[in-house]
């Protein structure tokens, strides 16, 4: 055998403490752990005694805290594993650019752009399960992807499952993208009953387990707005060419129609360690420990139109898909500005979406992205716009 083939791939996961973070290191326990994957990085934030606890179990030789703040609780907490410590944002960048063969992407928000960016311009494949490097950067990101020679593989379920369900010699004959999506906790609610709504509230997602922005962006459905601005860059797809369908059973993870009236789903139980396995193995599969369907047990499937009066992030996402340019940005930054604001009970549930909405309009004319550096700034310019609507 040669040595290449006997070399263990290189990884690195960029939040690992995440809910994301957490079932890439179970995958990858079950794909072999430390006989088939050395880990070059783990990086997280505040929770330094998870990211410890990971880093020795895995062997990591690096575990990087965000948090500066928390560079002598991890310090401690690995003192005698041998294991790198550092933290801040330099540090951050450093281990995003560290020389993985595959990178999981899990940082939540815009802060996982430029981590991303940097594993991207080195080479390595990108498992994207951070929205905002496509819905924010968008063509620019595909394109460093490309330039850095790796693979971009979505981690997303939805994504994932378009991903899974694509002919690769077929794709001149795609006809629609279909993104399904479960409802969330209020998919019967009326705007009435949502006005009043908390953070612990919507936070409780009826069929996956997910942290605190995920669940609060699918409760809104924020993240299925987002979904669709990624799915135009990961499949080259016009805006009209994506449509989104409420599932409440979270079976069906999402569907590719042909010309020719066909339709290929991927179906699975909802866990997310299904589409991080395909992605840390592709082209390959390997078996997992996770849960089958019994197709006898499943009483029902169904699908539903959403319901866009109620649910305007849809109709945002419209709008950012046809007008282009930075607006995926804009509309991206708005709302992680709405979103604090909103768990930390400054403003209600449904004003998430009417100040995106009123940021997308402020900042209408920015022109086309020419760099990176303009999609920083545009996120700068609306968080600030936004933050003063929240005033």
């Amino acid at each position: 055998m040669a040595p290449e083939a006997r070399r263990r791939r290189r990884i690195s996961i960029l939040g690992s403490t995440g809910s994301i973070g957490t079932s890439t290191l179970d995958v990858v326990r079950q794909c072999g752990g430390r006989e088939r994957y050395e880990v070059l990085a783990l990086t997280g934030n505040g929770n330094v005694e998870l990211l410890a606890a990971q880093a020795r179990e895995c062997g990591a030789r690096r575990a990087v805290t965000a948090d500066e703040s928390r560079y002598g609780a991890l310090k401690e907490a690995l003192s005698g594993s041998g294991v790198e410590v550092a933290a801040g944002r330099a540090a951050l960048m450093e281990a995003a650019a560290m020389e993985a063969d595959w990178v999981m992407a899990a940082i939540v928000g815009t802060a996982g752009l430029a981590p991303t960016l940097a594993a991207a311009h080195r080479g390595a494949d990108i498992a994207l399960a951070n929205k905002e490097c496509l819905v924010s950067a968008g063509a620019l990101f595909v394109e460093a992807v490309a330039r850095g020679g790796g693979r971009l593989i979505p981690v997303d379920s939805e994504h994932s499952a378009i991903f899974q369900a694509l002919e690769d010699d077929q794709r001149h004959a795609v006809e629609r993208i279909v993104l399904t999506a479960s409802g969330g906790p209020f998919r019967t609610w009326t705007r009435d009953e949502m006005a009043g709504v908390t953070a612990e509230v919507a936070r409780a997602h009826p069929n996956w387990s997910m942290g605190l922005k995920i669940s609060i962006g699918s409760a809104s459905m924020f993240n299925k707005a987002l979904e669709m601005i990624e799915a135009k860059h990961l499949f080259d797809v016009r805006p009209e060419q994506i449509e989104v369908i409420v599932h409440p059973q979270s079976i069906v993870h999402s569907m590719v129609g042909y010309v020719d009236g066909s339709v290929l789903a991927q179906l699975g139980v909802p866990d997310m360690r299904t589409a991080i396995g395909y992605a840390l193995t592709y082209p390959q599969r390997t078996a997992l420990d996770v849960g089958r369907l019994d197709f006898a047990k499943l009483a029902r499937l169904d699908f539903e139109a959403p319901d866009e009066g109620r649910f305007p992030a849809l109709r945002l996402a419209r709008v950012a898909l046809e007008r282009g340019g930075l607006q995926g940005a804009v509309m991206n930054a708005a709302e992680e500005t709405a979103f604090e604001a909103f768990v930390a009970g400054r403003i209600g549930f449904l004003a998430m979406a009417d100040i995106a909405g009123e940021t997308m309009e402020a900042l209408a004319h920015l022109p086309p992205a020419a760099a990176m550096d303009d999609v920083f700034a545009a996120d700068a310019e609306a968080r600030r716009v936004a933050a003063g609507l929240i005033r």
